[in-house]
């Protein structure tokens, strides 16, 4: 099976070394509030950071963690 090309943003090759993403089983251990202060924490490192380290690539990794925030919120609130 061919690998996939390194993805520093989405798919860092270094956070997938077994059977799970880290940042799932993270997610597993973690209370909803935790799971979406961790992914607030995240977006406003990679902002802060942006025009001091890597440029565009944090802004990519901040809407990531957007995107992730998002879909989680979909997936975990509570019905209306």
């Amino acid at each position: 099976m061919p690998q996939e090309p390194h993805d520093p943003v989405s798919n860092p090759s270094h956070y997938n070394q077994g059977s799970i993403e880290t940042i799932d089983y993270i997610e597993s251990c973690l209370s909803r509030e935790e799971i979406c202060g961790g992914y607030k924490f995240n977006i406003i490192k990679y902002i802060s950071r942006e025009k001091h380290k890597n440029g565009l690539e944090d802004l990519k990794k901040a809407k990531w963690y957007l995107d992730r925030l998002i879909a989680y919120l979909e997936l975990n609130s509570p019905s209306s």
